[in-house]
């Protein structure tokens, strides 16, 4: 998926982007190509450090003859807080920071027979700053001042990304401050509301790069993961006021960056400085400014929103706190219009969201050691809705509270980076409908008219009412997890290197129709039996029950206990990553990159489950082996290899380009519909067809009541058999579909999505404090997570005339009608009971 990336910086970005769409296979030889090339740079010592929690200055020194100068000493000060790391440059006159926190810094460069130069020099998350100076002959004591830029140019790195400063994010309005959104500021990003794909979502924003799915991008906080892995996104709002910075990657991330193989933002939080600072806000909106509904109806809405934040020094230029808190108040009325005969039926119901964000952090320096230990948390409630214009909402509560420890500091001319983190998300929805105002004309039953019966596809239904299919479940996911990122100096390299562990556990329920069965009819089904009722078509209870689905009442996926569940636990995913790279100024004004990045997921795929002989049966001329035990992918090695080259040596213009491979992770949501099909015993959620037609009762109009008391005794009766014999256990009923059972199979031969990132690009200061950007950015999906029909049922790629001619004529037979196969013989068949389908 190709894309040309325009953008033309001033003190505030303005964006242009045109993006190409277009799919071709990639030569894997590349892979190869870079892993031998990591090898090869992997054998020298290298140097500097930046991270997607931290920044980094590298530079050359250099004498007005071009030469290098060696054992120059440069000290790099903090301007807000006075901590302060001196560094010496090498033999080849290079020299690394090691991490630093994005903020201004002082560059104090002393060598002997040199004057004194000062550079002023600004440090960006994820960003390697550019710190080349050229010394002037004559006494240390003599110094010599440099004014910087407005607007950097980045000659040190491949990757394709934007900042955000927290001037900008500030200064720059966003609608509802949820700190995703600040990604709609980039060029090829867009924002995707949550909700739009898992109801547990309601609230939270994500993003998608370059056109791709916003569930996969990788969200990080000062260093640490805070994604969700059941599916996906963020699983926290973090106070816009707490945020320092905020870089997207899009192309060629980082080595550091955790497993996406799409993008990643990451955060990193404000601290205290010598000075006191604080802020307070009050934004308020209302419908006023709002269009009427049809009609000239009102519909009203009020968003209160409020916070402040204080920070400062506890001991001059050693230990700093930073607090935030902010509350979001929102009411709206709700409205629903129904579309078709039901017009007449439209009405609204109370739809608040609630939510409250807090941030403390303490910053400590104890000689080189920078500790910092940050918590956040954020919860927020909602009702609801799963698509518009639908009398069923839902209540839905998400709860995060996150704790972050970090330590920088460096050995001689080692550098390094540690993070410890923990993260617990939970989730809860439940009914909002049942007991309330809301117009609900069949009580117990999630009753729908249209295409869908479950009412969860927006736009196909005209009329939608009753508790929700998704009510009730909860959610739960908790990260223990580490991180540490190195680097050695030594002559013109830069080696990196790092691991990290996740241990990541997940759990909870979904009781699909636990609270009511679906029924459900077309538009066009209502004859003249139903229009001979009173309200006629106008009355959805006068539709007849076509479609009827029952629910067992249980919501576990497992038989894992978690979370004080006895059952619904997912995982443990114990994800182990590591990388090596290394970063050689093969000249003063070239830098070329390579890296080798290794990750691997457990408790993905149920691949610690064993084979499943009954699905032998299933091999036909696509497919075999499906009995087959799940793979485990253990080889997910993934090189990259990127160039930055500054032509004129003058940090005002930079060529860069990169390659490389990524590898992404399954969620939990794909696992959720796997397990349950893989165990012979188990008492897990199934759904059961009540009927092949209208359902119907003798001697009954209206059938709602008696559907209510038939789910209400398959309930019973799941429990009253026990997990003794598991329903939806693919050996028990040789079926296996998310629309047939609810189940949905993992293929043996299961590997990990990934795909292959492109990018070459030119950045140029056109004057001062304007920048020009043009990136050409392509991303290849090699492996893809798919749902494929093994049996191929309707693809005319595999339709084979003569074997459905041999199964008419036998059906046929079957019905005492010939062997025939013409219409007449057929229509015989289907007058005797025969069925097409």
């Amino acid at each position: 998926m190709p894309f040309l990336r325009l953008t033309l910086a001033f003190s505030v970005n303005r964006l242009l982007t045109r993006r190409l769409f277009m799919a071709r296979k990639f030569a894997p030889n590349f892979a190869w190509f870079s892993f031998a090339w990591v090898l090869l740079l992997s054998m020298q010592y290298v140097m500097a450090q930046t991270t997607i929690s931290t920044g980094s200055i590298q530079g050359t020194i250099t004498d007005p003859s071009g030469a290098v100068v060696s054992g120059a000493k440069i000290t790099i000060t903090n301007k807000g807080t006075s901590q302060s790391v001196s560094v010496t440059s090498t033999s080849s006159g290079s020299y690394a920071s090691g991490a630093l926190l994005p903020g201004q810094y002082t560059l104090r460069i002393e060598a002997k027979g040199f004057k004194t130069v000062e550079l002023p020099v600004t440090v960006q998350v994820n960003t390697t700053s550019s710190g080349n100076v050229r010394m002037t002959l004559g006494q240390g004591n003599e110094v010599i001042e440099v004014a910087a830029g407005t607007v950097g140019i980045n000659t040190e790195q491949a990757t394709v990304q934007g900042v955000l400063t927290s001037q900008q994010i500030e200064t720059l309005p966003i609608n509802g401050r949820n700190f995703l959104d600040l990604a709609q500021l980039a060029p090829a990003v867009q924002i995707q509301d949550g909700g739009t794909f898992d109801p547990t979502k309601n609230g939270f924003s994500s993003i998608s790069f370059g056109g791709r799915f916003g569930r996969t991008a990788r969200i990080e906080v000062d260093g640490l993961d805070i994604s969700d892995e059941t599916v996906g996104t963020t699983t926290a709002n973090i106070p816009l006021g707490a945020i320092q910075e905020s870089a997207l990657q899009q192309s060629s991330l980082d080595l550091s960056t955790e497993l996406t193989s799409s993008g990643s933002v990451n955060v990193t939080t404000k601290s205290g400085t010598n000075g006191y600072h604080g802020q307070a806000f009050y934004y308020f909106r209302d419908q006023s400014l709002d269009a009427n509904l049809p009609g000239g109806t009102h519909n009203p809405f009020q968003r209160n929103q409020f916070g402040g934040s204080f920070g400062g020094p506890i001991l001059k230029d050693r230990l700093f706190f930073f607090i935030d808190a902010e509350r979001n108040k929102q009411d709206l009325l709700d409205p629903v219009v129904p579309g078709g005969p039901f017009t007449g039926l439209i009405g609204s119901f109370n739809s608040p969201f609630r939510e409250t964000q807090a941030i403390g952090r303490l910053d400590w320096q104890v000689r080189n050691y920078k500790i910092f230990y940050r918590f956040s948390f954020d919860q927020n409630t909602s009702v609801l809705p799963f698509i518009p214009n639908s009398f069923q909402p839902f209540a839905n509560v998400n709860h995060t509270p996150d704790h972050a420890v970090g330590v920088d500091f460096n050995t001689g001319s080692f550098t390094h980076s540690v993070r410890f983190g923990y993260t617990k998300f939970r989730n809860a929805i439940t009914d909002a409908v049942t007991g309330s105002s809301i117009f609900d004309p069949a009580p117990g039953i999630e009753l729908a008219i249209g295409a869908d019966p479950n009412c969860l596809t927006a736009g196909v239904n005209v009329f939608c009412s009753g508790p929700n299919f998704l009510a009730p479940q909860a959610t739960i996911q908790s990260d223990h997890q580490v991180k540490y990122d190195g680097s050695k100096a030594s002559g013109s390299h830069i080696l990196r290197y790092g691991f990290g562990f996740n241990h990541l556990q997940g759990g909870g329920f979904a009781k699909f129709l636990g609270t009511a069965p679906a029924v459900g009819a077309p538009t066009n089904s209502c004859d003249a039996t139903c229009q001979g009722r009173p309200g006629g078509a106008s009355n959805p209870l006068n539709y007849p029950a076509v479609n009827v689905t029952l629910g067992n009442g249980q919501g576990f996926s497992s038989e894992k206990a978690s979370f004080g569940f006895p059952a619904g636990g997912l995982g443990p995913d114990n994800r182990i990553s590591w990388y090596i790279g290394d970063s050689w100024k093969a000249r003063p004004n070239l830098t070329i990159t390579a890296g080798l990045r290794y990750a691997r997921d457990t408790g993905r795929t149920d691949s610690a489950l064993g084979p499943i002989a009954e699905r032998a049966q299933f091999h036909n001329q696509f497919y075999s082996g499906l009995q087959n035990r799940v793979r485990q992918p253990n080889h997910n090695f993934a090189p990259q290899l990127g160039v930055a080259w500054d032509p004129k040596s003058n940090g005002k213009t930079v060529i860069r380009a990169g390659i490389g491979l990524f590898y992404e992770n399954s969620i939990w949501n794909n696992n959720l519909f796997n397990r349950p099909a893989r165990l012979s015993q188990g008492l897990f959620l199934a759904q059961q067809p009540a009927c092949a037609g209208p359902f119907s009762l003798p001697g009954k109009t209206t059938v709602f009541q008696d559907i209510v008391a038939l789910q209400q005794q398959y309930q019973a009766a799941t429990v009253a058999a026990g997990p003794a014999v598991n329903q939806v256990y693919i050996g028990n009923i040789l079926a296996d579909g998310i629309d047939v059972t609810g189940t949905n199979l993992f293929l043996p031969n299961y590997v990990t999505p990934r795909s292959v990132q492109m990018n070459i690009g030119i950045q140029r200061e056109i004057r001062k404090g304007m920048v020009l950007t043009v990136d050409y950015l392509r991303n290849v999906g090699t492996h893809n997570l798919l749902s494929i029909d093994t049996n191929h049922v309707g693809d005319s790629r595999f339709f084979s005339v003569n074997a459905a001619l041999a199964a008419i004529s036998a059906t046929n037979a079957a019905f005492s009608c010939g062997t025939g196969t013409s219409s007449s013989d057929v229509q015989c068949a289907i007058g005797q009971g025969a069925t097409i389908g």
